[in-house]
């Protein structure tokens, strides 16, 4: 099954499956990723790592992050909303 649904015609992201596609390019326990933990700091992600993580979601949800926008992914919940609002700007 897809992590992501169609509501109303916009699609959707589940917020556990996404937890798990960045565990395994962090190659850790899902458990191990709160909502708010720092993906540098808590998480030691270093740029090949994040850039790993920036591929391997623009190729799964379809979306093209700009490279203003990869600052902002800094968390899992940063990378929600961020997911969020651009599977909402294609609607």
């Amino acid at each position: 099954m897809t992590d992501t649904a169609r509501t109303a015609g916009v699609r959707t992201i589940d917020k556990e499956e996404l937890r798990e596609q960045v565990a395994t390019v962090l190659d850790i326990d899902p458990a191990e990723i709160a909502d708010d933990a720092h993906f540098a700091d808590d998480l030691e992600v270093d740029s090949l790592l994040a850039l790993e993580i920036t591929v391997r979601l623009e190729r799964e949800y379809g979306v093209r992050l700009d490279e203003a926008e990869l600052p902002s992914v800094t968390s899992l919940q940063a990378t929600y909303e961020l997911l969020s609002r651009k599977l909402r700007e294609q609607g």
